[in-house]
């Protein structure tokens, strides 16, 4: 028989144990799984101003192997990385006239990532020969095709992010790295600080007429549990314009997943494939991380004046070239 008095004890210390145990899964971290907030009508809030600024880039550097580095093989990976950004800005109004947010690697599931690609596990573009061969045309014709404005990359143009960060998938650039995201019952907005982009997710119903292919392909969402997913498809068949270094064909399927894990953290996935392009389908996935701050204006071009410019410099290195030619005869 148990007495009043044993039962008082008993349940005195199991409150004790509790209230112990309770207090080092606190502490250990182990709090269960996070609920995002709710929107009015009752869908996971991804509301917010984000970034992706990260150091990390979509493909792995070739003189790194590893997905996944720590200690002394994180600052390897980073001086590697460093380097490419390095190279990427060699011209004409690089770092010097621009603030570059590039310097950490970015971290996915608190793992300091080496590149955002995780499969294929070499962290590289499954293109196909062919569209190897087409992204490399697309380049040095940027390089090479000053004749008129239409032949120009889309973000000399400003008519789409530089370094892929409009998306889809969105990538991230080393300067102006931010985001806005706004939601309605019917729509999740993304706006780019980068070019002040603006990109609308339509929630449900069918995808463009296939004759319809906007700058950023036709994007429609749908929520799974806490997640948004987000399809993509009818993009341009012109956008090897597009910075690289992905590159899609008029047949590229995208499809993207936003989950917010924390009150300060998103956790960003995306799948691509393409038969076309990629021998197979490829996935990779980033952090964004919440800021306190609002969106700078990104005026670009300050009224569109530096493509004539570029245009007439080259047009002016012609008749210098031609000047010299004609008096060494």
């Amino acid at each position: 028989m148990t007495t009043g008095k044993t039962w008082r004890g008993g349940a005195a210390a199991l409150a004790g144990a509790l209230t112990w145990a309770l207090a080092w899964t606190a502490t250990a971290g182990w709090a269960g799984p996070y609920h995002p907030p709710r929107t009015a009508d009752g869908a996971p809030d991804l509301g917010g101003t984000w970034t992706n600024a990260a150091l990390t880039r979509l493909e792995r550097p070739a003189a790194v192997t590893a997905l996944v580095v720590s200690g002394p093989a994180a600052k390897d990976a980073e001086r590697e990385l460093q380097k490419v950004y390095d190279a990427s800005n060699d011209g004409v109004g690089g770092r010097e006239s621009e603030w570059w947010d590039a310097s950490k690697l970015g971290r996915v599931d608190g793992q300091l990532r080496t590149s955002w690609i995780v499969e294929p596990a070499d962290g590289k573009l499954p293109y196909t020969a062919a569209a190897r061969e087409m992204a490399a045309a697309a380049r040095k014709a940027q390089l090479a095709s000053v004749d008129d404005p239409e032949i120009r990359p889309t973000f000399e143009r400003c008519l789409l992010p530089s370094w892929g960060s409009g998306g889809p998938p969105i990538l991230n650039a080393p300067y102006n790295p931010n985001y806005a995201i706004v939601q309605t019952r019917g729509e999740v907005a993304i706006l780019a600080e980068n070019n002040s982009t603006l990109r609308v997710i339509r929630i449900g119903g069918p995808h463009l007429p296939p004759q319809i292919r906007p700058w950023l392909g036709d994007s429609v969402g749908h929520w799974e549990g806490d997640t948004l997913v987000v399809e993509t498809t009818n993009f341009r068949a012109d956008l090897p314009l597009r910075p690289g270094p992905f590159y899609p064909g008029a047949g590229t399927r995208v499809v993207e997943r936003f989950t917010r894990t924390s009150a300060t953290g998103l956790k960003y996935q995306f799948t691509v494939e393409d038969p076309e392009v990629f021998a197979a389908p490829w996935r990779a996935e980033m952090p964004f991380t919440t800021v306190k701050a609002a969106l700078y204006e990104f005026a670009c071009h300050e009224g569109n004046y530096s493509l004539p410019g570029i245009l007439a410099g080259a047009r002016a290195g012609e008749r210098e070239a031609a000047g010299t030619a004609a008096a060494g005869k």
